[in-house]
């Protein structure tokens, strides 16, 4: 047990306050699940943001794993054995951490699942939004646009991955209710601007008739603008998300009679995430799922998101300062 942990409980023990000398720090173990898109280099930058912030209470060591879920548990496996305090993961399969999160719990190392859930409750907390109510709300704004009938693709991220297949379900729930709606292809486009694209592409010459698209990416929205332009075909009703670039083409098409809603699952959580690991290494006690609403952007608020100053790579629901952001992204 590590001096600081000893302060704390002897002093809280004693009923003392815990005296203002110099303490080790937490051995936090920090996973970057993904650097392949914006959105996850956002993620992580907020949680970095936050760690400097706390620089006197937190030592982090990072890890990658660049999508792969056994390269994951071959870095939980490595912070168990460096003996950190606690491990910070989005997890990339829901299944395949879960033997190596219950070793970490029996060596009494917390562990914050961010932004991504597992099949099991081998976790301290949950830091997240609802993915089956982000894709429960694009659905319905689209099943309304569209008068409850029409044909519709839908963009899917990664199966497999909670957060794709969650989303997927809340959609698929609402669009099962309505009858009249026609789900004619769902692909999973990686949250990619290019591989949606392709596949939208693909979609369109062989459906004459595409009255709506469903999406879970602000990415693979643009890519899916782009097929229609380049297919000299009307655009349709799409979801998309809060990803700035994504954001001002909406806007710049407004004036053409495209509409769109923009759900999202705020970057911010990554700092989240931080806060919550330091306040159960204090002992406080924390919610053990700490699932967000999701905040929408509409034609209503799409001002107070759009950032013209800001990187087209840029997340609106964000933490960081402008500078940071500029510093981040530099397109």
């Amino acid at each position: 047990m590590k001096f600081r942990k000893m302060l704390l409980v002897a002093s809280a023990l004693a009923g003392m306050a815990v005296p203002a000398i110099a303490q080790e720090k937490f051995d936090i173990g920090y996973d970057i699940y993904f650097s392949g898109n914006s959105w996850s280099v956002q993620l992580a930058k907020e949680f970095e943001a936050e760690a400097e912030k706390h620089k006197d209470t937190v030592e982090v060591a990072y890890t990658e794993s660049e999508l792969k879920a056994d390269k994951q548990v071959s870095n939980i496996e490595d912070m168990i054995t460096k003996g950190v305090d606690a491990i910070i993961l989005t997890p990339i399969s829901p299944t395949a951490v879960i033997p190596v999160l219950k070793k970490a719990e029996a060596k009494g190392i917390k562990v914050v699942l961010l932004a991504s859930s597992i099949k099991s409750d081998d976790y301290d907390a949950l830091v997240t939004v609802d993915d089956v109510d982000f894709g429960k709300a694009g659905a319905e704004w689209l099943a309304e646009k569209l008068g409850g009938k029409g044909k519709i693709i839908a963009l899917n991220g990664i199966s497999g991955i909670s957060a794709s297949d969650d989303r997927w379900t809340g959609a698929k729930e609402i669009f099962d209710a309505h009858p009249d709606i026609e789900v004619i292809s769902v692909v999973d486009a990686g949250w990619d601007y290019a591989k949606a694209k392709v596949a939208v592409s693909n979609l369109l010459a062989a459906n004459p008739e595409i009255d709506g698209v469903w999406s879970q990416g602000g990415s693979m929205t643009l890519g899916a603008i782009d097929a229609f332009e380049a297919a000299q075909r009307p655009l349709v009703p799409m979801t998309g998300e809060d990803n700035n670039g994504y954001l001002k083409r909406w806007a710049a098409l407004e004036a053409d009679g495209f509409t769109s809603v923009a759900p999202s699952k705020p970057t911010w959580l990554g700092s989240e995430a931080l806060l919550v690991a330091i306040d159960l290494l204090e002992g406080k006690t924390v919610e053990k799922n700490k699932i967000y609403d999701v905040p929408m952007i509409t034609a209503d608020n799409l001002g107070e998101f759009k950032r013209d100053d800001l990187s087209d790579s840029f997340w609106a629901n964000t933490r960081l300062s402008d500078e940071q952001v500029r510093a981040t992204f530099q397109d």
